[in-house]
């Protein structure tokens, strides 16, 4: 080990460095002197014989090297973490982590409701709830830096072999009204009125709204036809504005159930349709999956799944982790997106 030319401290200071892209938000992050990274950085490069980066300009740009490096070391990281979990779990769930992701919907209106009932029942476990893009959220789970979690969209092809994906929940997407619309005293809308009314809608280059617009077209629904008043960046925004009146939306009912109590929302069915999409359980079988990580799937995740959902996949991939032990953990390339 001492022939080592690199120590853990050293990769920490290179991917802080590459994701602050300056040493100094990289010394901030760390809660060290910038003489102190950048004393770690010259050491490192010299111990190697190689520069790891381009100095030259503003940002802190790696090497080819440097990226090399780094593409190593975040798995070298990623399996120091699993380590520790591991050995955390010896506690029998009286500490550990819990690391859940979700893309924006589950992760905003699903997953705090999952994961308060497992903190009343494992209140010594720590939680971490991380919130991003489908795709993102895939490689945290490939990567092992993420658990599991529940996604609505479609992860990426280059993944599709490396992690298990189980069908977990329907989602039902509604056509939501402010309550003094005309088509809120309607029992039912037909098809064609919808072409009729001004739409809110997520960006056109949003996952969440790409997804709608599929699940739309499966029910013979063509979004292209829609009159497009305003697009907004969150379902909040969205809700707010249809309450204000300032058109209509798609929206999951698990995102508005709070205002339909309060009665400042209308939903509209539309005659002969049901909107649904399948939310999925991801997550990395050749991983380490914690105790804690164990307890929530067997214990909370079947309270909010649809009916007879297929969690017996999750013990039977956990079984067959432990036959095969570390050879089975297999590090994934890093990608941002």
């Amino acid at each position: 080990m001492s022939d080592l030319p690199f120590t853990l401290d050293q990769l920490r200071i290179l991917k802080a460095i590459a994701v602050e892209g300056s040493f100094k938000r990289a010394a901030d992050s760390l809660y060290v002197s910038q003489p102190a990274v950048s004393l770690q950085v010259q050491n490192l490069e010299r111990q190697l014989d190689v520069p790891l980066f381009d100095r030259g300009g503003r940002r802190a740009q790696l090497t080819e090297a440097g990226h090399l490096l780094l593409s190593y070391g975040e798995k070298i990281l990623s399996l120091c973490q699993e380590t520790c979990r591991a050995i955390e779990d010896l506690q029998n769930l009286q500490g550990g982590t819990l690391i859940v992701g979700a893309s924006q919907t589950t992760g905003t209106y699903l997953l705090p409701r999952m994961i308060g009932m497992f903190r009343q029942k494992y209140p010594d476990v720590a939680v971490q709830l991380h919130v991003h893009s489908t795709r993102r959220t895939a490689w945290s789970v490939a990567n092992g830096q993420v658990d599991l979690a529940i996604i609505g969209g479609e992860i990426p092809s280059e993944l599709a072999e490396s992690l298990e994906m189980i069908p977990y929940a329907e989602d039902e997407l509604v056509l939501i009204l402010p309550i003094f619309h005309p088509f809120s005293k309607l029992e039912t809308i037909q098809k064609e009125d919808l072409y009729k009314l001004q739409f809110i809608t997520l960006d056109s280059q949003s996952t969440i709204r790409k997804v709608i617009d599929q699940v739309l077209a499966r029910c013979e629904i063509d979004t292209r036809r829609f009159k497009v008043e305003m697009e907004l960046n969150s379902i909040e925004a969205i809700k707010n504005a249809v309450q204000s009146g300032l058109g209509a939306a798609f929206v999951s009912t698990s995102a508005i159930a709070k205002e339909l109590q309060m009665g400042v929302l209308h939903c509209a069915p539309i005659e002969g349709v049901v909107v649904k999409r399948t939310l999925w359980l991801i997550f990395n079988p050749n991983r380490y999956r914690s105790k804690a990580a164990e307890a929530f799937s067997q214990e909370i995740l079947p309270q909010f799944a649809t009916p007879g959902w297929n969690h017996n996949m999750l013990k039977l991939s956990q079984k067959n982790l432990m036959v095969n032990t570390l050879d089975a953990v297999t590090p994934v390339a890093t990608d941002d997106g």
